[in-house]
């Protein structure tokens, strides 16, 4: 048995590890995968096949690289019995804020709550995949990860599009108040699913540590909102609110394009 150690520079939050698991699932010489996110590592444990490992860890360009392989007498791996429970959960999470951030993020006219309730939608698109394609076919897997991707790109692109004629047209300024207090439901909403994922791997980590948190690539996104809120508040316009839109809305599509590799 071996062990191959990666460091993945973007990999920093859940549905990047679940992006990782779909991706290499079927690797038959795999026996277990370690993820630590807050250091932005993977631990694969396996029996050779390791440049098969690599090249599809690297597909999904989530900018990793092999720090070491070496030789390992671990070989029994405990299952974790509880994660697709873990998967349900956060599913409901993520989703039921796409819903509440779409909503508020229409009715106040902010493009930054719409645009972090596609970030929401995309992490509920990855968790989604995975619960959805359990006993599946590789080629049905692939269909819904692409059915998935293209989605997310469509949507991405109508708000880039809404994005661009709110900063010609005269629009009225999106409610400050409402993009702050949502944001930072959201923000905790993100930081619960990061504390149940990262709980669950092993009993020594009953506990949460801010570097959990603030790797986090959604929770920046959700910091990013209020700051524009703030910033809309203070220089009474839209455009630090429409800035942040078009941000995340290029991340949105990124995750999209990460999910379509899932297809090939």
């Amino acid at each position: 048995m071996e062990k191959t150690i990666f460091e993945i520079t973007k990999m920093d939050c859940p549905s990047e590890e679940n992006l990782i698991r779909m991706k290499l699932d079927g690797i038959s010489s795999i026996k277990k995968l370690s993820f630590d996110i807050p250091n932005r590592k993977l631990t694969v444990f396996h029996h050779g096949q390791i440049d098969l490992i690599e090249k599809s860890i690297q597909e999904l360009s989530l900018g990793a690289k092999i720090l070491r392989t070496e030789k390992t007498d671990e070989t029994q791996f405990e299952k974790d019995t509880n994660q697709r429970k873990l998967l349900w959960t956060v599913l409901a999470i993520n989703f039921a804020f796409f819903l509440v951030e779409m909503t508020t993020g229409l009715i106040s006219k902010s493009m930054g709550l719409v645009a972090d309730s596609l970030d929401m939608l995309a992490d509920s698109f990855v968790y989604g995949i995975s619960l959805l394609a359990v006993g599946q076919t590789l080629i049905k897997k692939k269909r819904i990860a692409r059915l998935a991707g293209y989605l997310q790109i469509t949507l991405a692109v109508i708000g880039f599009v809404e994005v661009v004629r709110r900063f010609f047209d005269a629009e009225k300024l999106p409610d400050f108040t409402t993009m702050i207090f949502v944001s930072i439901l959201a923000l905790i909403a993100n930081g619960v699913c990061l504390f149940l994922l990262q709980k669950s791997k092993s009993k020594e980590e009953a506990h949460m540590r801010a570097s959990m948190i603030f790797t986090s690539n959604d929770v920046i996104i959700n910091l990013g909102v209020i700051i524009a809120g703030l910033l809309v508040n203070w220089l009474n316009s839209n455009k630090p609110d429409l800035i942040i839109g078009s941000i995340v809305f290029v991340l949105v599509v990124q995750g999209a394009v990460r999910i379509l590799k899932l297809g090939k």
